[in-house]
């Protein structure tokens, strides 16, 4: 972390621990610390969340300034997400967001203010490197120390012109170590509870996609197209699902979705889930450097998955097919693969499809 003296540093502060530690730590450090909370929906979860972030900064005495992204979040997160979901697919809005939204605004703010970085409580680690026989450097993303709290997943979309002035402060601690000084710097979080997976669903995800997408009842099949019940719309299933599937002598799997036709085909032999190969599409490297192929990566396909070996081939820029080790179960049109070489995230791209 650069420890000029009065740096002047804005802070995403989401009115969590891990923010507002991350706050901390950099007033601690020298730096002139400027807070900001990204308004992005009503619900009465976030209103909280901006108490304690407003209650945060007063206790820290550092101003906090307030976004309102209401419009500008529904439109690039909220709408993509539920066209997603319209398409058969399942997205992570988060990564997107990080993108789009978060990094994207925070860069913004700074540059107005004419502040050197921004910062966020992700549990991930950046280091500054020089190129061989060059005095340029390039900025490499890691995972967090906690290797349960690791975020490094939800950032490979991140590239070199955002990641030169962004700063993960907590990345270098555990979540314990975090509460602990949570409590050191006076800050209360006791009954805090953790983030939400998807912050813009206040409870259950059927509800929300009930309540904004058109119903579309169709044919649950078994994979030789014979009849078997029926479903309330492709949206309200992914792939590897069990519960909800309303059909007799289960348990049964979601295997595919069949959005041309609206058939639910689903199994009863768990092993028919795994597939050893996928398309991943929109890569993306955050170093800047496109790798030589074919190349051996350890790859992520969810943020709590197991990293597992896999031959990566590139089919185009935007393109590459990846074929595991050993097969992966449940591969989910929609979600992330991500590419580390040790503890370092190399980036990552959107599963297109399995095989």
């Amino acid at each position: 972390m650069p420890n000029k003296i009065k740096n002047k540093v804005v802070v995403a502060m989401s009115g969590g621990v891990d923010s507002s530690v991350a706050a901390a730590l950099l007033k601690r450090a020298g730096f002139d610390v400027v807070g900001v909370f990204l308004k992005i929906h009503e619900l009465l979860s976030l209103k909280e969340s901006e108490k304690r972030a407003k209650k945060v900064a007063k206790s820290l005495r550092i101003p906090l300034l307030v976004l309102d992204l209401k419009k500008e979040f529904k439109k690039k997160i909220i709408n993509c997400f539920l066209e997603e979901i319209r398409n058969g697919n399942t997205p992570n809005p988060c990564i997107i967001c990080n993108k789009e939204i978060k990094f994207t605004k925070l860069l913004e703010i700074a540059k107005k203010m004419k502040a050197d970085f921004v910062a966020t409580g992700h549990y991930a680690r950046k280091r500054e490197l020089k190129t061989e026989n060059s005095k340029l450097k390039t900025y490499h993303l890691y995972k967090g120390k906690d290797k349960n709290k690791d975020q490094s997943y939800f950032l490979w979309k991140l590239n070199q012109q955002q990641l030169k002035s962004i700063l993960f402060p907590v990345g270098n601690y555990t979540k314990a170590q975090i509460r602990k000084m949570a409590k050191k710097f006076k800050l209360q979080f006791s009954k805090t509870p953790e983030s939400q997976e998807i912050c813009f669903i206040e409870k259950d995800i059927n509800d929300f996609l009930y309540r904004y997408l058109k119903s579309q009842p169709g044919k649950i099949v078994n994979e030789r197209g014979e009849m078997l019940g029926k479903h309330r719309g492709l949206h309200f299933y992914t792939i590897g699902q069990r519960k909800g599937i309303q059909v007799f002598e289960g348990p049964w799997y979601v295997l595919e979705k069949d959005s041309k036709r609206n058939f639910l085909i689903v199994t009863k032999n768990e092993k028919d889930l795994e597939k050893k190969e996928l398309i991943a599409k929109d890569i993306n490297w955050t170093s800047g450097n496109i790798p030589k192929f074919p190349l051996k990566l350890k790859t992520k396909i969810r943020s709590r998955s197991f990293l597992v070996s896999a031959k990566i081939f590139k089919i185009d820029d935007a393109t590459l097919k990846v074929l595991f080790d050993r097969p992966q179960r449940a591969i989910t049109p929609g979600q992330s693969v991500v590419f580390y070489k040790g503890e370092e995230l190399l980036g990552g791209g959107i599963i297109k499809s399995a095989k």
